[in-house]
């Protein structure tokens, strides 16, 4: 009986362990928690799914290394919680994290629940790298635990506007968004770039991210005779407006950014998805300085290809990774700071911020849909020197 008792007090120690940031393990190990917010249910868990990937490998990556803080040694552990892509959710997850005492925070996906999430981090004083929430205003709050590891949307939408203008020289254009913070400035910085660029938008039309029939808006826009369609919205709503349109015989280009180019666009599109040109934050990830490799580790891990945003989410937990190795610390105020103060190579690219939280020099790529493929057609911004990625 003595032995049993022993062996459960075991057992509830090691349990409760898992519950702090920072606690001895059975073998005077420290864990350290490092949180992940992402959709893993729902129409966009195949997105979480892959970034809790990512992080994942950068976590085993740096176990590997048998890290130490403070001359202990520690083993990182990857706490994920369910966003939903939802904002209020998000606010209850990040609270869930802070509660756990994690470290920092790989998260959100989408701006919509990056941007509420953001005050619940900044009040626990909590570093909070978003792997894809693009939308600038995330970053805007002026909090200073918020950045993000690629670039923001006003960026990219002045590359698509003037790119939609320059190079596929459209001359009547239509805009559609999904109403969302993420599609919606999407939107309304690609009209700012045609506007900047002297092109000329011919209409604007609304739906929301449920929206599944766009027989009507499609209709009103044929009416126009829109040359080009740019849509604000990810891409499991882009693959059947692709197909609608197709269908209806609008010979015009559909464009977007920041959310089509995946494999399940291509899956749910098909043949009709030829001819999709998009603009995705970051290099393809053949050109990133540690792509190949990642790539190659992704494969072998999970026996799938990446989704999209693996390798950002990969480089968000391994720059909160270095950050405590470089402190020799887990307290979040030397942890924003070494964060602000980061500049050092990664899978995706250099990895340093400005007083914002920005990502300084991002890249963006230009992918068109070739025989069911997406193919990389041009890539815009970044550094142009690629070294081999500090792994």
């Amino acid at each position: 009986m003595k032995n049993i008792r022993l062996s459960l007090l075991s057992a509830l120690a090691a349990v409760s362990a898992l519950g702090v940031g920072t606690a001895v393990h059975a073998q005077n190990e420290q864990i350290v928690l490092i949180g992940l917010a992402a959709p893993l249910t729902g129409p966009s868990a195949r997105i979480g799914k892959d970034l809790q990937n990512g992080a994942q490998l950068a976590i085993d990556d740096a176990n590997q290394a048998h890290p130490t803080i403070g001359g202990k040694p520690v083993i990182y552990k990857l706490v994920a919680v369910d966003d939903q892509s939802d904002p209020r959710v998000a606010v209850t997850v990040a609270q869930q994290l802070v509660d756990q005492h994690v470290i920092g925070v790989v998260g959100d996906w989408n701006t919509g629940c990056s941007v509420p999430a953001a005050r619940v981090y900044y009040s626990a004083g909590i570093p909070q790298i978003a792997p894809a929430s693009t939308g600038h205003q995330y970053t805007e709050q002026g909090y200073n635990t918020a950045f993000r590891i690629m670039g923001h949307d006003d960026a990219s939408g002045a590359y698509t506007g003037a790119y939609a203008v320059k190079t596929l020289k459209a001359q009547r254009i239509a805009v559609i968004d999904d109403r969302t913070s993420f599609g919606a400035g999407l939107a309304t910085q690609f009209i700012k770039g045609v506007q900047n660029s002297g092109g000329t938008i011919v209409d604007r039309e609304y739906v929301d991210d449920k929206t599944t029939d766009f027989s009507g808006i499609l209709t009103t826009i044929k009416a126009k005779h829109a040359d080009l369609v740019f849509f604000g919205g990810i891409d499991a709503q882009a693959a059947p407006l692709a197909r609608r349109m197709h269908q209806l015989q609008i010979d015009a280009t559909l464009m977007g950014a920041g959310g089509f180019v995946s494999q399940t666009f291509l899956k749910l599109a098909g043949q009709d998805g030829d001819g999709v040109t998009a603009l995705e934050p970051g290099r393809p990830i053949d050109r990133m300085p540690g792509g190949k490799a990642f790539d190659a580790q992704y494969r072998a891990r999970y026996h799938a290809p990446i989704e999209l945003h693996a390798p950002f989410a990969y480089d968000a937990a391994a720059t909160l990774i270095a950050a405590a190795q470089q402190t020799g610390s887990t307290n979040p105020a030397k942890l924003v700071a070494a964060v602000h103060a980061i500049d050092r190579q990664g899978v995706t690219g250099m990895i340093a911020f400005d007083q914002e939280g920005n990502l300084k020099d991002p890249a963006y790529t230009i992918y068109q849909v070739k025989d069911g493929k997406w193919a990389v057609v041009d890539v815009l911004g970044g550094s142009t020197t690629q070294t081999a990625a500090a792994r």
